[in-house]
């Protein structure tokens, strides 16, 4: 059974930190490549952050671009994200994602979320 359960979330000061974790279970975590999406209310879901199965690549939007770093360790397959200098526009509920490129499909799976609040 696939599972990508996410952690980390909370409420938070601006300018504050939170890690958000999203362990993976049921597939074969290192052949995906992994990202963080967000979604506020009311507002279409977002990609925030890339990474490729092996880490060797990343990208991020720009707007949380030198805020926010995204990683993974495949031996506990899990996906990491480290956001910095929290601002209240990054209040959102965050989803990470797997995708396996299989060439001529992808295969994407989902997690559940977990919601931040960034507020005074």
């Amino acid at each position: 059974q696939v599972q990508l359960v996410e952690s980390g979330g909370g409420l938070v000061q601006p300018e504050g930190s939170l890690r958000l974790s999203c362990a993976a279970s049921g597939f074969t975590f290192s052949r995906y490549a992994m990202s963080w999406y967000r979604q506020a209310p009311g507002k279409e879901r977002e990609l925030v952050a890339f990474i490729t199965s092996t880490g060797g690549r990343t990208n991020y939007a720009a707007s949380v671009k030198g805020r926010f770093t995204i990683s993974r360790d495949n031996a506990k397959n899990t996906v990491y994200l480290q956001m910095n200098r929290l601002k209240s526009e990054d209040t959102a509920v965050y989803y990470c994602k797997a995708r396996l490129d299989s060439g001529s499909a992808y295969l994407d799976y989902w997690g559940q979320g977990t919601q931040v609040t960034v507020s005074s």
